[in-house]
């Protein structure tokens, strides 16, 4: 079973991302990306109803991590369907304006489902079977009049609330991107805003040399095409540093005995950490 959701998720992504590249309106995008993401759910739903799960850990596992991942994205497309069309005609300040009244509007969300939202966000899970397993519902628990109008035999009482969060990371996300861009218009700058400070490369060369070559490793730039010689210069340029003979650095760090990836691991270590201590939104 897992390999089949996996696939079907793994489509669903491919066929979203393609959409981004193909689709330059927003609102036929949106409209397009709903179509699939509701067919991609529907598929999910008749597997899991042909498929029993071998254990209760499993089922809550899929309604808490799985499924999400394909609401949330129904989701997420509809909200930015319905803020782009009630978008009123007008200048920057009443587009700002627009965009913060929905900024406000997900907060209220963050602020109406606080205690959840610490719950999932700690990584809590002593709740899990009453919030992820099947006719467990309880009504003490803050369920939404949504869940009374679901199929039953494909929800739980808060597996649509993990997709809300996860959606509304991204709303939030693409509301503060639009009010960048409408500063930028602004300031009649048309691509990235101009940094107000100089940014140094305080760490070591290893580590900015082991994160060159895990970028490249990744293909982010350039949709995988750019040179690494290319990169470094750019990181050389950027940072105003010498990164000197940065592939014999290479050798040197692939030849660790310990932690190959030191300063990668030092990063996820680190944001994990904020991630888990954070009480922020994001």
């Amino acid at each position: 079973m897992n390999t089949k959701i996996n696939h079907l998720l793994s489509d669903l992504t491919e066929q979203l991302n393609f959409i981004d590249l193909e689709i330059d309106n927003e609102i036929k995008r949106c409209e397009k990306a709903i179509e699939i993401s509701i067919k991609s759910k529907e598929k999910l739903r008749v597997l899991i109803q042909k498929t029993n799960f071998k254990s209760e850990e499993e089922e809550i596992q899929f309604f808490k991590e799985i499924k999400p991942q394909f609401t949330s994205k129904i989701i997420y497309h509809n909200t930015i369907f319905n803020i782009e069309m009630k978008k009123p005609n007008g200048g920057t300040r009443v587009l700002k304006k627009y965009y913060n009244n929905e900024l406000i509007k997900l907060k209220a969300f963050f602020d109406n489902e606080l205690e959840f939202y610490k719950y999932y966000r700690t990584g809590n899970i002593y709740l899990d079977y009453k919030y992820f397993l099947r006719g467990k519902c309880d009504i003490k628990l803050s369920v939404n009049s949504y869940y009374f109008e679901t199929d039953k035999t494909f929800s739980t009482s808060h597996d649509y609330k993990v997709a809300k969060i996860l959606a509304n990371d991204l709303i939030q996300l693409y509301l503060e991107n639009q009010l960048i861009m409408i500063e930028n218009k602004d300031n009649n700058e048309k691509s990235q805003r101009k940094p107000n400070v100089k940014m140094t490369w305080t760490s070591s060369k290893v580590a900015l040399t082991e994160l060159l070559y895990a970028l490249h490793s990744e293909g982010v730039f350039n949709n995988g095409v750019a040179d690494l010689k290319d990169i470094a210069e750019y990181f050389e340029h950027i940072f105003e540093i010498d990164l000197g003979q940065y592939r014999r650095t290479f050798l040197e760090i692939r030849a660790r005995k310990a932690d190959k990836t030191k300063f990668i691991t030092s990063l996820n270590e680190n944001l994990l950490k904020r991630m888990e201590n954070s009480d922020d939104v994001i």
